[in-house]
């Protein structure tokens, strides 16, 4: 399996735990102090990160620090928005599509050097 993908197949799972450790709790922890929200959400986090620090060593091997950094943004867009509309309940915004669309400017800016190369 090429590099890229083994590093995009775990930043994507470390985006599932850290999207939930980051907003779940609104949902599921509304009532609670916010101290036990941010424990729970560390708890979590702990899992996001035993994916995102092997994500970035391996991707760093064939990426740049941007390119790495926009991949990231990238795929925490694509699991926000299902989070959004299917676990919190928020209606879809054409909004995610623009914002979707300036990221895929952001990705051709940081990847076309590696291209021309």
């Amino acid at each position: 399996m090429p590099i890229i993908l083994r590093a995009a197949g775990l930043l994507v799972l470390s985006n599932l735990f850290m999207t939930f450790a980051w907003y779940a709790h609104l949902k599921n922890l509304s009532t609670r102090a916010w101290y036990v929200a941010a424990l729970a959400s560390w708890g979590i986090a702990l899992f996001e990160y035993m994916l995102q620090v092997p994500a970035n060593r391996i991707g760093y091997t064939v990426l740049s620090l941007g390119q790495l950094k926009i991949l990231q943004e990238v795929i925490s867009i694509g699991v926000f928005v299902p989070f959004a509309v299917f676990y919190m309940k928020q209606p879809p915004k054409l909004d995610y599509l623009w914002a979707a669309g300036c990221l895929m400017g952001a990705v051709y800016f940081v990847f076309r050097s590696s291209a021309s190369a």
